[in-house]
């Protein structure tokens, strides 16, 4: 018998004990337009947040994370397929990604995991996502039953009996999305926060409705929370926690001025924490610059999968090597778009961002800024509020005018000016920062297939395809 040598043996026990190794299962909770500032793991001490607090103990917590789009649909499109809005097609909001575009849920399918979604839906075409549902996860408020589906609650005990089926097939991995429906507007009537003590941004106007709205949005921030607990209880009640990684972030920023449909860091920047045991340290931070475009070959590699060959493919970059504490970088500089959403909003940009500079191109400067928020149901009566002071009071008459009125370029020191206020473009001391990072967003553009010149028109744009329900039953 001849016998093999020492480390060629732990060499291939090593291989042996890898093939062997179970998969790990993934859970990828979203939030829907929250703020990651909003939470106390990134500053805000009011919140109260203790199921986050817990899992951002045990995980690793992204600083510098970004959604591809401040809108629901592209960034949720561009999360499944690590493709950003332009490239999948579904760059407005409602609408839906291009044919033979490959999703996560097809990559993981296609890898021997069953793939389920639960909650909100807001994807499409269907056909293109093929998901288990998890069905009777929506349902409307009480009361509200009737008013629509931004009246629409998270139910987790469906989950609790998925996870149990799932419990039980120990030979097969799975990935579980759940799409909580808050802290979207509408927000809960009865807020469990003090108006008095809510923390008003600079970049917003405060009066009394304003405090209302806000204590009403920490609320549901509290609400989403819950839903957090919960589902960690239920993986922990099914034996599921040890070989599973949870992923926690939300689709964009809130609805708030300055926000969701905008490109400042208030709509893009979101919270991202990735906890997987005896693999991450635990309690750990990273300032590395991410997008949410690169969750899908993060995921893919982490399970062993086949990321596919970038960049030709996808848009998306594994951030696995940060996960492992192989590296503290990852991208040089991240990028966003958005295009519209329906009437009320035509007014498109784009964004380029290093650690340091954002780069901001209005592409519509000549349109008047207007969203949901001053134009549909101005959230619970603040903005006519908003309008009263602007008339009284020099702060609340600049917010509104930088809010309705946006240049043709910006650009700020991040490090410097955080709330963005000080538009740095058309100081002859940046141009060379303008014109770096002019010229490499009209690259990505270029190499994206954008050539969106004008105001949006939703009706008139042949090239965007229908998008899916948004719950599903």
């Amino acid at each position: 018998m001849k016998y093999i040598p020492l480390m060629i043996m732990a060499f291939l026990v090593g291989i042996a004990e890898a093939h062997c190794q179970k998969r790990p299962n993934i859970v990828l909770f979203i939030a829907d337009d929250l703020g990651a500032i909003d939470i106390p793991l990134y500053g805000n001490q009011l919140v109260k947040t203790p199921n986050l607090d817990k899992l951002g103990s045990e995980s690793l917590t992204f600083t510098n994370a970004f959604a591809s789009s401040p809108t629901c649909s592209p960034s949720r499109a561009s999360i499944h397929t690590g493709m950003m809005p332009f490239r999948n097609g579904a760059h407005a909001n409602h609408t839906g990604i291009k044919e033979n575009i490959l999703t996560l849920p097809a990559y993981l399918r296609g890898e021997g995991y069953k793939v389920a979604i639960a909650g909100k839906y807001h994807l499409g075409p269907m056909e293109a996502y093929p998901f288990e549902m998890v069905h009777g996860t929506n349902v409307a408020e009480p009361g509200h039953e009737g008013d629509g589906v931004l009246w629409t609650d998270l139910i987790m005990d469906p989950v609790d009996d998925w996870l149990s089926d799932a419990s039980e097939e120990a030979d097969t991995p799975f990935m579980l999305v759940v799409n909580d429906h808050s802290p979207h507007v509408f927000w809960p009537e009865s807020p469990e926060y003090n108006a008095s003590e809510v923390q008003i941004p600079t970049i917003h106007i405060d009066t009394e409705e304003t405090r209302t709205a806000r204590s009403k949005y920490y609320t549901d921030i509290t609400k989403m929370d819950r839903n957090v607990g919960r589902l960690m209880k239920i993986l922990e009640t099914r034996n599921l926690l040890t070989n599973t990684i949870f992923i926690f972030t939300s689709d964009q920023g809130p609805q708030w001025a300055f926000g969701k449909w905008s490109l400042y860091d208030y709509g893009i920047q979101v919270p991202l924490l990735v906890r997987w045991p005896g693999v991450i340290e635990e309690g750990r931070d990273t300032d590395a610059l991410v997008s949410l475009v690169d969750l899908l070959p993060t995921i893919i590699a982490a399970t062993n999968g086949n990321v596919p060959s970038e960049p030709s493919k996808i848009d998306g970059k594994s951030f696995l090597p940060l996960l492992l504490g192989k590296t503290d970088k990852h991208r040089e500089y991240i990028v966003a778009s958005h295009t519209g959403d329906g009437d009320m909003n035509r007014s498109p940009m784009r964004m380029i961002r290093t650690k340091r500079y954002k780069y901001i191109l209005n592409i519509a400067p000549e349109v008047k800024y207007t969203t949901h928020m001053d134009k549909a149901h101005p959230n619970e009566g603040y903005w006519k509020t908003w309008v009263e002071k602007s008339y009284l009071d020099e702060h609340a008459k600049a917010v509104l005018q930088r809010y309705h009125n946006h240049p043709t370029e910006e650009l700020y020191d991040m490090l410097a000016d955080s709330d963005e206020t000080n538009n740095l473009a058309f100081n002859p001391l940046y141009q060379e920062i303008v014109k770096d990072l002019k010229t490499r967003l009209s690259k990505w553009r270029e190499d994206q297939g954008d050539r969106e010149i004008g105001p949006f028109d939703q009706k008139g744009n042949n090239s965007l395809s229908p998008g899916g329900p948004y719950i599903f039953k």
